[in-house]
């Protein structure tokens, strides 16, 4: 097993002790949780500050909504929201996540100095691999069952645990045909893309294994999702808690990443049960 992850201009330690936290930064309109929150640019660097002073270890920018029924945004659009955030938090000395799907939104990106592509498709999109071969940022593989406009309307699985390993496995190894070496991938399962709660709860249960099987870097983002509103009984803007209990979690199953919203108190969280656990 790696105990590093190859992101651009870091080298970020994994530990099963305690995962890194990877902060989420949307500057869409229509994100599920925080959209619009962050859509101007002040609004998003003040936050993507907040964020850095919390202790988080690398900020995620998203352009598109991918929640279910979103639709696709034009690349101009996303160049537009993504670029000026990778300009003005490029030196503050924390890694810097792309979430896109677009190869061209990738080289872009990339040669403006992001650390990390991490691609809800897998990436599966024609030129996703050149994109970022060249490159040594770090890669989030995602599996997603459909596309966003639809993928929560009826998925279906004979066994998604079996059926997304072998999903991830499966681009893996397309990645190392690509000439990306291991050092650079992580792998999600993605909750709530194209699954039902019993299927993001069978996963969950079966992560440890899943990191295993693959041997590579897993990541869990669940932060606010309808997972916690639907074990909670909470609205999205009081899924703070279980949120953090989700990353805990994910801890104890062996997470090397968690992606959140709620950066402090997750931070805060893992570092008690880092000492006590």
């Amino acid at each position: 097993m790696q105990t590093y992850l190859q992101c651009g201009r870091f080298r970020l330690p994994l530990t099963r002790r305690r995962p890194l936290v990877m902060g989420i930064l949307n500057v869409t309109p229509d994100s599920f949780s925080d959209g619009g929150r962050y859509h101007s640019l002040d609004a998003a660097l003040t936050h993507a500050e907040a964020m850095i002073a919390d202790g988080v270890d690398l900020i995620d920018i998203g352009g598109e909504s991918s929640r279910p029924g979103s639709q696709p945004l034009s690349l101009q659009e996303e160049l537009d929201r993504v670029m000026p955030l990778v300009f003005g938090l490029r030196e503050l000395g924390v890694p810097l996540s792309i979430d896109t799907y677009k190869p061209a939104v990738m080289r872009e990106v990339i040669a403006a100095g992001a650390d990390m592509i991490n691609d809800i498709n897998g990436f599966r999109g024609e030129g996703a691999w050149e994109a970022v071969a060249g490159s040594d940022c770090a890669l989030c593989i995602m599996h997603m069952q459909g596309e966003p406009q639809s993928m929560q309307q009826n998925p279906v699985y004979a066994d998604v645990v079996a059926e997304v390993t072998a999903f991830l496995a499966r681009r893996i190894a397309q990645a190392c045909r690509a000439g990306i070496a291991d050092e650079r991938l992580c792998i999600d399962p993605g909750f709530g893309f194209g699954k039902t709660h019993e299927h993001n709860l069978a996963l969950f249960g079966c992560i440890g294994d899943m990191q295993k099987a693959l041997d590579t870097p897993l990541l869990v983002g669940v932060s606010r999702k309808t997972m916690i509103g639907t074990l909670t009984g909470r609205p999205i803007e009081q899924r703070a808690a279980g949120s953090v209990a989700a990353a805990l979690a994910a801890a104890a199953h062996g997470a090397h990443i968690v992606r959140v919203h709620d950066v402090a108190s997750t931070v805060d969280a893992l570092k008690v049960w880092e000492a006590l656990a």
